[in-house]
C-alpha cells in the first residue's frame, strides 16, 4: 500500500497571506523522511493553493513522484504536459466547491477526457482517473485509455463521519444525521463492499487502483484493507494532524495504519 501525501492544505496556508510561509517543498522533504511514496498536488484553474510556481518547485525538486490532479481544461492540460510530473489524475472541478465533491463524469466529456488522455500520454505522463466505483464509469475509463483509476471514498467518509459525530455541513450529511445508527452501519459496510467489488471489476479490466476523499486516521484502515487497492491519496487529515504532531510524525502515523 502506497501512501500518497497531498500538501495542497500547506499552500492554503501560505495563500491566506500570500508570502512563502510555510514553504511548500519543505512540506515534501518532511513527508518523504516520514515515509510518504508520492506527493499530490491539485494545480486548479484558480490557483487557490497550488500556484505555478510551487508547482514548478515541487516536480523539479521532488525526491518522491508527483501525482498532480487537475480538470480537463485544454490550457491546464498543456501545461501539465510542460510541468511532466510523474501522473496526471484528472478530476472534476467547480470554482464554488471547497472541495472535490465526486468522481468525474466520463460519459457527458467522454471527447474531451479522451483529448486530454492522448496529449498527456504522448508527453508520456501516465494517467488516472478519479471517479466513482461503479462498473460502467470503471470499463469506459480503460475504453479512454487510462493506466489508472482513483476511486472517490466521500461517501464512505461522510457515512463514516456521521456514524461518529463528525461535523459535516454538506447537504448530503446533514442529511445523513437523521438516519439511525443501524442504518449509517449498513450504509458504511455498502459502501465498503462496493469499494471491493469495483477494485476487483478494475483490475480485471487491467487498470491500477488508488482511492481518496475525506480518509483520515479514524476511517482508513478498513479501506487500506482492500486487497488490490494499491495507493491511498490523503492530505486535509495529516495537514491537520501537523499543527499538534508536526508533518513528518503526521505521516509517519498515517503509513503506520495503512500498512
Amino acid at each position: 500500500m502506497r501512501l500518497g501525501v497531498n500538501i495542497d492544505h500547506i499552500a492554503v496556508l501560505k495563500a491566506a497571506r500570500r508570502v512563502n510561509d510555510p514553504d511548500v517543498l519543505q512540506a515534501v522533504w518532511l513527508a518523504a523522511q516520514g515515509g510518504a511514496d508520492q506527493i499530490t498536488i491539485h494545480l486548479r484553474e484558480d490557483r487557490r493553493h497550488i500556484d505555478d510556481y510551487d508547482a514548478e518547485r515541487i516536480i523539479q525538486n521532488s525526491p518522491l513522484p508527483v501525482n498532480m490532479e487537475c480538470a480537463i481544461d485544454e490550457a491546464i492540460v498543456a501545461q501539465v504536459c510542460a510541468l511532466a510530473p510523474r501522473r496526471v489524475t484528472l478530476v472534476p472541478e467547480k470554482r464554488e466547491e471547497v472541495t472535490t465533491e465526486g468522481g468525474l463524469a466520463l460519459e457527458p466529456n467522454r471527447d474531451r477526457i479522451a483529448q486530454a488522455i492522448e496529449r498527456l500520454k504522448a508527453a508520456e505522463i501516465a494517467v488516472s482517473l478519479f471517479i466513482e466505483p461503479d462498473e460502467a464509469t470503471i470499463a469506459l475509463s480503460g475504453e479512454l485509455g487510462a493506466d489508472m483509476v482513483e476511486f472517490h471514498t466521500g461517501h464512505y467518509a461522510n457515512c463514516f463521519a456521521m456514524l461518529e459525530g463528525g461535523l459535516d455541513r454538506t447537504p448530503y450529511a446533514i442529511e445523513a444525521l437523521k438516519k439511525p445508527r443501524a442504518e449509517l452501519e449498513e450504509m458504511i459496510e455498502h459502501a465498503l463492499e462496493q469499494l471491493k467489488s469495483a477494485t476487483l471489476y478494475a483490475r480485471e479490466h487491467h487498470l491500477a487502483v488508488a482511492a481518496g476523499h475525506g480518509l483520515n486516521y479514524h476511517n482508513v484502515r478498513p479501506v487500506a484493507a482492500i486487497d488490490l487497492i494499491e495507493e491511498l491519496n490523503i492530505g486535509q487529515s495529516i495537514v491537520a494532524r501537523s499543527v499538534f504532531v508536526g508533518f513528518k510524525a503526521a505521516v509517519e502515523q498515517m503509513g503506520a495504519l495503512i500498512r
